[in-house]
């Protein structure tokens, strides 16, 4: 009877054990489900980290996942939505969605995220990153989205998010741009000092048009004005702004933004 009961104690414990392992590994934020994996040890516990940080920071969950191939018969879109929502992730997140068959890239946004990071800013932070993976550099181009996400959400907590019109600025090195300003300054007012001075013939000021007109040559009896023709250009103005954020639906019925491309 003992037996039995520690048998079923020990049982339980390993149910219990391996609900939470299982529930672990669904909520990670960093899924390198790809054969061979993309990043050694160190560098996935490094970015995993980092992406649990931002995440915590923000109150919403960054995603990283890499898969070999898209499910059967689904797009690149539906496929990273359907996946997010699978991992029990939260109504506010972005995620960077990569299938290697392809080469396919995608970042999923809901929630803040939409507001966060417009399809101005998706293509913004691709262009930081996409050549990385190109060149298989997987730990930078993870680094670099993940550095880009916390910036612009950021961003968006004050009010104003970036977008079409309004992206980050690259730092302006004055130490640099003072010296290079003044030289290119300097060598150009030279160039244009020794044109002028090339081309200076002696000549007198003359004060009235009266002295460039040939005398007896210029006779108006009579004038009149003539209202010739008006031209106004019109042209519609679109409703939609450059800031947006183009959203589709999950099979839950949940509003997502996204895009994507090739690398």
């Amino acid at each position: 009877m003992k037996n039995n009961f520690f048998a079923l104690c020990a049982a339980i414990l390993m149910a219990v054990a391996s609900f939470s392992v299982m529930a672990d590994g669904e909520n990670k934020r960093l899924n390198d489900l790809t054969e061979p994996t993309l990043l050694s040890e160190s560098e996935n516990a490094q970015i995993s980290k980092k992406l649990d940080d931002i995440s915590e920071k923000h109150g919403m969950d960054i995603v990283i996942l890499a898969v070999d191939s898209t499910e059967e018969g689904l797009s690149v879109e539906e496929d990273a939505t359907e996946r997010y929502e699978s991992m029990g992730f939260g109504d506010d997140g972005v995620m960077l969605y990569l299938s290697m068959e392809h080469g396919d890239w995608y970042i999923l946004t809901c929630g803040f995220g939409i507001t966060a990071i417009t399809d101005a800013g998706i293509e913004y932070i691709s262009e930081k990153f996409t050549d990385d993976l190109s060149d298989k550099n997987f730990a930078k181009a993870f680094d670099t989205f993940v550095s880009q996400t916390d910036e612009f959400i950021a961003q968006a907590k004050t009010g104003k998010p970036y977008g079409a019109g309004n992206m980050p600025k690259k730092p302006y090195n004055i130490i640099l741009c003072i010296p290079v300003s003044v030289g290119i300054g300097f060598f150009a007012s030279l160039i244009i000092n020794n044109k002028w001075r090339s081309k200076l013939y002696s000549v007198s000021r003359k004060t009235k048009a009266s002295n460039y007109v040939k005398p007896g040559s210029l006779v108006i009896d009579a004038s009149r004005d003539f209202f010739l023709y008006k031209k106004i250009d019109r042209s519609e103005r679109s409703d939609k702004g450059d800031d947006g954020s183009t959203t589709h639906t999950s099979s839950s019925g949940k509003t997502y933004g996204g895009g994507g491309g090739k690398f």
